[in-house]
């Protein structure tokens, strides 16, 4: 279509056309066979992304309530959110929303979460789960979190670790198993190249045995029935059915791409985006060795109106960038790489912000 905008937000991002014809299968009712057979196909290219033997669960939400339900499903002492952006600080808020004792970890925003913050935080005792992103997209800053849950488990083996992998998911590995990690969750509309409507997690058994013994866990998005739900291939509530035809779609184009040559792809379109900063001499706001892959937070080092630009390559290229998160607006702006672009794709848009670089 003339009038469509090509979409290198960072969320949601492009969506493909064969997702959307993938979405437009005829609708099943949700408590039958159909569906049954549908949630268990998903499961096992699930399981492998994830890196996982445990169960994968679809909620039909966004991120967030997973992202709350954890907190009101795990957390019986008091948690450690760890905030280094914009999402990762809201977590914060919505531990004390939900009534729970919670401390901030908080760095400058563009700084990453250390094992060594996270173990300075942790050794004042008395917490029983922690909160990370693990790829910060308002920041564009990947965080360790390998290295921080090996440092969790080895000194603090009763800290479930919980982590938002909605932009790093495939794009970068994420084994939940041999990492430790005890819940970790995305949205759909990031490294899924989803429209957004869906949640997707996993948790571990020690999380699990934990959930049974928290009063209040709600209805929604109570792990236990999610749980229930999934040994019989089963959604506790009213699933987004035309989401999850979508899921299966990406899921097995994901798997017929391969995770490494996935990765590898990932990182390759990430550098050419890093080449193109570099050549107009602007900056990144994350540090080098904790930049994401699957997208890019640039720095406005040359002040240029930002505002300004966004617009121009809209109208003049009908291309979509993101002019910077809450109070980065103007002073960052951020290139996504995720999903199914390509060489091909990511130079469209580096040529044509370069057309737009030269009419600021």
């Amino acid at each position: 279509m003339s009038d469509h905008i090509k979409l290198y937000i960072p969320g949601p991002i492009e969506v493909s056309a064969d997702t959307f014809a993938a979405m437009s299968a005829p609708m099943i009712g949700h408590r039958t066979k159909d569906f049954q057979n549908l949630y268990a196909s998903i499961q096992p290219h699930l399981r492998t992304a994830f890196g996982t033997t445990q169960p994968v669960y679809l909620c039909t939400s966004s991120a967030w309530g997973i992202m709350e339900g954890a907190v009101r499903n795990l957390v019986a002492k008091k948690v450690l959110n760890c905030c280094c952006g914009a999402f990762s600080d809201k977590w914060y808020d919505v531990s004390l929303n939900c009534g729970k004792e919670a401390v901030a970890l908080k760095v400058e925003w563009g700084q990453p979460i250390t094992p060594e913050l996270v173990d300075a935080a942790l050794s004042a005792g008395g917490f029983d789960a922690m909160t990370i992103v693990h790829n910060e997209t308002s920041t564009g800053v990947l965080n360790p979190l390998g290295d921080i849950a090996k440092l969790v488990k080895s000194k603090y083996p009763d800290v479930l670790i919980i982590t938002d992998t909605v932009s790093s998911f495939t794009t970068v590995p994420t084994p939940m198993d041999a990492w430790g990690v005890d819940v970790m969750l995305l949205g759909t509309q990031k490294a899924l190249a989803l429209p957004p409507g869906l949640a997707v997690f996993s948790a571990s058994t020690a999380a699990m045995e934990r959930a049974a013994t928290i009063s209040n866990r709600g209805y929604y998005f109570d792990f236990i029935e999610f749980q229930k739900n999934g040994e019989n291939d089963m959604t506790p509530s009213t699933p987004a059915i035309s989401l999850i035809y979508g899921l299966r779609h990406r899921m097995e184009k994901i798997m017929a791409e391969g995770l490494e040559n996935r990765f590898a792809r990932h990182a390759a379109l990430n550098a050419l985006t890093a080449e193109w900063v570099n050549s107009h001499q602007l900056g990144f706001l994350a540090p080098e060795g904790y930049r994401s892959k699957s997208l890019t937070c640039v720095k406005n080092t040359r002040e240029i109106d930002v505002a300004q630009l966004v617009s121009t390559l809209k109208k003049d290229h009908k291309i979509a960038i993101d002019g910077g998160y809450g109070k980065l607006k103007g002073k960052t702006f951020r290139i996504s790489n995720m999903g199914d672009e390509t060489v091909a794709s990511m130079t469209t848009v580096l040529t044509a912000l370069d057309d737009v670089m030269t009419k600021l």
